[in-house]
């Protein structure tokens, strides 16, 4: 009998997932109308936008002659929106962070995460062969005492909007502690750009504090794909020399980073989107807890947990059936014990569907007698 190969092992995995209730099933294929969805991170409705024009890709890596101007004009208008010096592009969230991380940090580094950080974080807190303490969520103590220790450099790592509980660190503390113990400040603002803060420029504006490296996206708020990374022009230039992820990737396709700049500049100007963005938000919540359904946090990401994958799994198809795509999200992405339907509002939604949804998630808990959790 032939030796089982390789991935052989993967079938018995892949049942093991399923037993458990975590197993992925791809979507059908086709698409769906952004205002009927609740999935989309597409928050003030611009990915639909009519593209305008540029080069449809940028032929190689930035560092090998796939350098634009739409590239620099893109960086520009970043750096000034969350208040740095410069900024470079990524290729994507995951990217900018994973590069970031591994390019910052090193073997004799200190890295305090925090336990809630995305994927992307955590992936390039690891690469960079840094000690990492991982610490509990928004527990800033625990963040003083990990700094406590000796390193050759300290970083403090998190988002400023986490995007599975919709709720925030404390980071004017977060900056102090890291201004007592000498340490970088790294935050991710990928949820918050484009709603939240001022003019939505972020949580950190809101706050009033400068973080020394801020990661954002493009594929969120402003509707279209890639990412950046904004600090001192000594950052970018490291970045563009050491973030693996940047140095062997093609550069963004100048006619993104174009129609990205164009919607950086509608968000600029047109406050009454995240204005509707958040009043919509606002409905949803209300509507929930009128029918005696909690959601974490605040803000347009909304989040009811359930605890159980299956029940979630199952809460979900059911709404699928009615019409609301919301997706049932379980480890490893949240942790056990806190299966969750993430809703996320944006402003293509209307506040009579929002409470439509509202009333349809309560029919379906009832149904299946499934309590969310507070």
């Amino acid at each position: 009998m032939p030796a089982r190969g390789p991935l052989a092992s993967l079938t018995d995995e892949i049942a093991r997932l399923a037993e458990r209730g975590l197993l992925r099933d791809e979507p059908a294929a086709g698409d769906e109308a952004p205002a009927r969805g609740f999935c989309s991170n597409d928050y003030l409705g611009l990915a639909s936008a009519p593209a305008v024009g540029g080069p449809r890709g940028a032929g190689a890596s930035r560092l090998l002659g796939g350098d634009h101007a739409a590239h620099h004009a893109l960086e520009a208008g970043l750096a000034s929106l969350v208040g740095h010096e410069a900024a470079l592009l990524f290729s994507s969230g995951f990217a900018a962070n994973l590069g970031t991380m591994s390019a910052l940090a090193g073997p004799e580094d200190l890295v305090v995460s925090d336990a809630l950080n995305h994927a992307s974080i955590i992936d390039g807190c690891r690469l960079s062969r840094a000690r990492v303490e991982v610490t509990p969520h928004g527990d800033v103590r625990a963040v003083a005492r990990a700094l406590e220790g000796p390193a050759r450099r300290k970083w403090v790592v998190c988002e400023s909007y986490f995007s599975m509980d919709a709720d925030q660190p404390d980071l004017r503390a977060l900056r102090r502690v890291c201004d007592e113990a000498g340490a970088g400040l790294v935050v991710d603002e990928a949820h918050a750009l484009g709603v939240l803060g001022p003019e939505g420029r972020g949580l950190c504006a809101e706050a009033g504090v400068r973080a020394d490296v801020v990661v954002g996206t493009l594929g969120k708020s402003f509707g279209a794909q890639g990412a950046f990374v904004a600090g001192p022009r000594a950052l970018r230039t490291w970045l563009w020399n050491r973030a693996r992820s940047h140095v062997f990737s093609t550069g963004l396709a100048p006619v993104v980073a174009a129609s990205a700049l164009a919607s950086l500049e509608q968000t600029l100007a047109h406050s009454e989107l995240r204005e509707r963005v958040l009043s919509l938000s606002g409905v949803l919540r209300g509507a929930l807890a009128e029918r005696g359904v909690p959601a974490r946090g605040f803000g347009h990401i909304v989040p009811v947990v359930l605890g159980d994958p299956r029940p979630t799994v199952e809460v979900a198809a059911l709404l699928r059936e009615r019409g609301v795509r919301a997706m049932a999200v379980r480890p490893p992405t949240v942790p056990d014990g806190t299966s969750r339907l993430r809703f996320t509002v944006t402003a293509l939604h209307t506040p009579e569907r929002l409470v439509t949804v509202a009333a349809q998630l309560a029919d379906v808990l009832r149904a299946l007698n499934v309590r969310a959790l507070p």
